[in-house]
This record gives structure tokens, C-alpha cells and sequence, in this order.
């Protein structure tokens, strides 16, 4: 899934969404970690609702995302990249288009579940979509927050890899990704 049949570079909206949901994983996964440790009340309650909304936003761009992705292809592999390097990356890309698909699921899911409303952006609830069951609410929340945790260490993995192409082989993988202003095609 990682490499495609492009000669060039990522098109412009595969740029935009790329960034787009990195931004909403890397402001997200504090937000997370944040809620869970704070005390009860309107400050909590405003977390997890921004963190709802971010959940909801990340599935909807990761849609557009994989549908853009099917439509536009995504460049071939840099031909400097050993074959483990390439099984790695599909495995670390795989893996994160998974997760940021499944993950708002089971969130949603668990809301729903635990009665919780899932409120967007202030502007409407989302509907639940299955009846209040506080005990299997408690297992999805587990799945997503453990699901949470193994997205942060392939995010890291995934920018870790970026920062080494970028300064250590300084390649052209993470140039292709990068809008125009920031050194990119």
C-alpha cells in the first residue's frame, strides 16, 4: 500500500491531508492523555469533547485521504531504499491508515456504549449507535486507549524515519510530502 506507480511527487491534496491529520493526531494524543488525568468537571468535560471532535475530523479526512490515495497513487519507492526499509515502511503506513480509520470507530463505539453524548465542534450529537452498556463501554475504551498508545510509538517510528531521510541519508523521501514552501516539489 505504501508505494504507488507516480514518477513525481504526492499531489497537492495528498500533501494537505497528510498534514492536515497529522496536525489533528499530534494535537489529539496530549488531549488524550491530558483528560484522562485531570479532575472531573466543565475543564475535563471540555477535553473530551474537543477530543470527540478531533476523532470525528480524523476519520472523515482519513476517508477523504483513502480515497484520494485509490484516485491520485502515491509516488514509487525512493530507489535508495533497501527492501526491509520498504516492508517496514508498508508495515509502519499499513498500520497507521488502519488505526486512524478504526480508532474513531471504537471511540464512537464506546461513547455510544458508555450513554456519553458525542458532541461536534459545539454544533451538533452525533447519534448513538448502540444501546447504553456500561461494562462493554469499559472494554472498547480500553481497546481504543491501548490502540492510542501503539499509534503514538508508529507515529514516532513513522517520524523518526522522516527525520533520518531528511538529515541523516538526505534523500527525497520526505521532500515528496513537504508543501512547496517547505522545500518540497
Amino acid at each position: 500500500m505504501t508505494y504507488g506507480t507516480r514518477t513525481d511527487h504526492y499531489p497537492a491534496a495528498s500533501k494537505w491531508l497528510h498534514w492536515l491529520i497529522a496536525a489533528c493526531v499530534l494535537i489529539t494524543a496530549p488531549v488524550a492523555i491530558a483528560m484522562t488525568r485531570m479532575a472531573e468537571g466543565p475543564s475535563q468535560d471540555a477535553l473530551y469533547n474537543f477530543h470527540k471532535s478531533l476523532g470525528v475530523t480524523i476519520f472523515v479526512l482519513m476517508l477523504l485521504r483513502l480515497a484520494n490515495r485509490l484516485i491520485a497513487g502515491a509516488p514509487v519507492a525512493d530507489p535508495g531504499i533497501l527492501p526491509w526499509q520498504k516492508t517496514v515502511s508498508s508495515i509502519v503506513h499499513a498500520s497507521l491508515y488502519v488505526l486512524l480509520l478504526a480508532m474513531p470507530i471504537v471511540g464512537y463505539f464506546a461513547n455510544s456504549l458508555f450513554g456519553a453524548p458525542t458532541l461536534f465542534v459545539g454544533l451538533f450529537d452525533l447519534p448513538p449507535i448502540v444501546a447504553k452498556n456500561e461494562p462493554l463501554a469499559t472494554q472498547f475504551f480500553t481497546v481504543h486507549r491501548w490502540s492510542g498508545y501503539l499509534l503514538i510509538a508508529i507515529v514516532l517510528t513513522h517520524i523518526a524515519a522522516a527525520l533520518y531521510h531528511a538529515f541523516i541519508r538526505r534523500d527525497e523521501v520526505l521532500k515528496r510530502m513537504l508543501p512547496q514552501a517547505m522545500g518540497g516539489y
